[in-house]
């Protein structure tokens, strides 16, 4: 058998989003990507939004992406490493995948790690926490991460928790369609400045902005921004030499 050498990463799935036409299809899309790298996959970081939402309750979990979870669950027992990095839309991430098929669950609170990957050191998160954010999301990013709110939330029936966020979801995806997309500068100037800082590291990798970006920042350091699934399915793949930006046609 040909030895694992491939370290994949993917993000801003969105699974289960209200605004997507055919939820089923995506998810049998995502499931077939993650067959198509069980062969030579040693490694997985998924880098946010992979649910479009998530709320763990201490006995209960919602409902639906079996066959996302069950594909996971193959991967994870076959030895391939699963990263799954909260991102803004799958905050509430607690100790059920975790323990059911143990994924390491991350959420760096300097809004990225860095991590060793074949030798190249790597800066990894869902790109929400660096950068100049809007103050009215920087206050909602604090709120949900915090315990006190999360024990308020988890007393509030789910009937009503659930369709609340899904509808906002799909609200603010509605006000951004048809605006013109770009990086922010913000993020640009955080990777010049961090790699400047950190001359070791060679990948800076996050998702959050649905754009695919390639750059290089630095001297030797590429800024790459994954892209999304919800239209693109992009993702990156590392073979401990190269590291190469795709797209999955399943």
């Amino acid at each position: 058998m040909e030895k694992r050498r491939n370290t994949y990463f993917i993000s801003d799935l969105h699974l289960g989003a209200r605004y997507v036409a055919d939820r089923c299809a995506q998810e049998k899309r995502v499931v077939s990507f993650l067959r198509s790298i069980a062969g030579d996959a040693k490694a997985l970081y998924m880098l946010g939004d992979v649910l479009d939402y998530w709320y763990e309750y201490r006995y209960v979990v919602p409902r639906g992406y079996v066959r996302f979870f069950g594909e996971l669950a193959r991967l994870a027992d076959a030895g391939v490493k699963i990263y799954w990095f909260i991102g803004n839309h799958d905050i509430w991430l607690f100790d059920y995948l975790r323990d059911e098929i143990g994924i390491s669950i991350v959420d760096p609170a300097g809004g990225g790690i860095e991590s060793e990957i074949d030798g190249s050191v790597f800066f990894l998160g869902h790109g929400d926490g660096v950068g100049r954010q809007p103050r009215a999301f920087r206050c909602l990013r604090y709120l949900f991460r915090n315990k006190f709110c999360q024990r308020l939330y988890a007393g509030i029936h789910p009937r009503w928790t659930v369709g609340f966020a899904m509808n906002w979801s799909r609200s603010s995806r509605s006000s951004h369609e048809g605006k013109a997309e770009r990086l922010p500068d913000s993020i640009r100037a955080f990777a010049s400045t961090y790699t400047a800082a950190h001359p070791e590291v060679h990948y800076i990798i996050m998702g959050h902005y649905h754009l695919k970006v390639d750059e290089v920042v630095g001297k030797h350091c590429r800024l790459i921004v994954l892209g999304d699934w919800i239209d693109g399915g992009s993702y990156a793949v590392f073979d401990g030499m190269n590291l190469e930006i795709c797209k999955y046609k399943g």
